[in-house]
């Protein structure tokens, strides 16, 4: 699967994404800068919930590659999540909110400063993103700050071998409409949330979220992503 940087930021590997969804400014983690400017640089559409989906909607971050392309990015709907504290928040644990992660499909090549090759994307690329998106904003708050950077790193490893094995029990089918078609996503659930992804037209679809029932959501290409507060 390939990971690829913030806009504005160096290109990055699995290392670098693994600590970035480790909580250190993951990916539509929660307190980051969100602006429009780069989702209006991409060159494939977004998806968000469809209009059946009536509650606030706002803006996360985008991804880009080494040479500024950008790969992928999220979008929010519902209550912003936030990370818990060192203090169990009754509030955290009862937010509503869902993520709709969009990665463009594109085929293997080489990197953008040519030394090296840059995987092809999949619904597994989609899935890491939105394993790792979750996991930022599910912080133990009962545990001890001197053990959540161990916990992330096993969270942030296992997330990433199930999103490159899709067709394990782990995963389960759930078929959702995508601009009015029904169409097939991996689905998964877990104490901290649920997990989704599957493929469109041109691009990859993950989600995440909590609190929001997956079942029954429906996906559709943003026609305004201005619409979407930053």
């Amino acid at each position: 699967m390939e990971t690829t940087s913030r806009v504005g930021a160096q290109g990055a590997g699995t290392g670098d994404a693994a600590a970035d969804a480790a909580g250190q400014n993951a990916e539509g983690a929660p307190g980051t800068r969100r602006t429009v400017d780069g989702y209006l640089l991409a060159s494939f559409p977004w998806y968000g919930l469809d209009e059946a989906y009536t509650g606030p909607r706002w803006l996360m971050q985008v991804g880009a590659a080494a040479d500024g392309t950008v790969e992928h990015g999220s979008t929010g709907h519902g209550e912003e999540p936030t990370l818990r504290s060192e203090r169990a928040d009754p509030h955290a644990a009862k937010q509503r909110f869902a993520v709709v992660v969009t990665v463009a499909s594109r085929p293997g090549r080489r990197s953008a400063d040519g030394t090296g090759v840059l995987e092809a994307t999949s619904v597994s690329s989609a899935a890491w993103l939105a394993g790792s998106g979750l996991l930022s904003c599910t912080w133990p708050a009962q545990m001890e700050r001197a053990l959540r950077q161990d916990w992330l790193d096993q969270q942030t490893a296992l997330a990433w071998e199930l999103a490159d094995h899709l067709d394990d029990s782990a995963w389960s089918t759930l078929s959702l409409p995508v601009d009015g078609v029904p169409t097939d996503f991996r689905y998964r659930e877990s104490e901290y949330g649920w997990v989704l992804a599957g493929s469109a037209e041109g691009v990859h679809i993950g989600a995440y979220g909590r609190g929001m029932s997956a079942y029954g959501m429906g996906f559709a290409v943003i026609k305004d992503i201005t619409a979407y507060r930053e």
